[in-house]
């Protein structure tokens, strides 16, 4: 897959992870949507794919219990995931 590829893809995970943090999609909408990058996936180190992948998990156990229940701030992840985003792209860019 092509490098325009893969930003493309980092571009709309990066517009499905503001429109989450407005409310306007769910978290199992986005979690979805995040899962379904394989090809993305590959072409970063396999640590890059494990840590994507923890934190969509606790992202999808964070939406189960209110705020003051999680043992983990579901703000702290998504600012995790827009972090991971950057690094992925920067990354990718090398």
């Amino acid at each position: 897959m092509s490098a325009d590829k893969h930003a493309a893809n980092l571009t709309a995970l990066s517009q499905a992870l503001e429109a989450l943090r407005a409310n306007a999609v769910g978290v199992a909408a986005f979690c979805t949507q995040a899962r379904a990058q394989d090809a993305l996936l590959a072409a970063l180190p396999p640590r890059f794919c494990e840590v994507w992948l923890g934190l969509l998990d606790r992202l999808e156990s964070s939406a189960l219990f209110s705020e003051e229940s999680c043992s983990f701030s579901q703000s702290a992840l998504l600012d995790n995931l827009a972090m991971w985003l950057q690094k992925a792209g920067e990354k990718l860019d090398k």
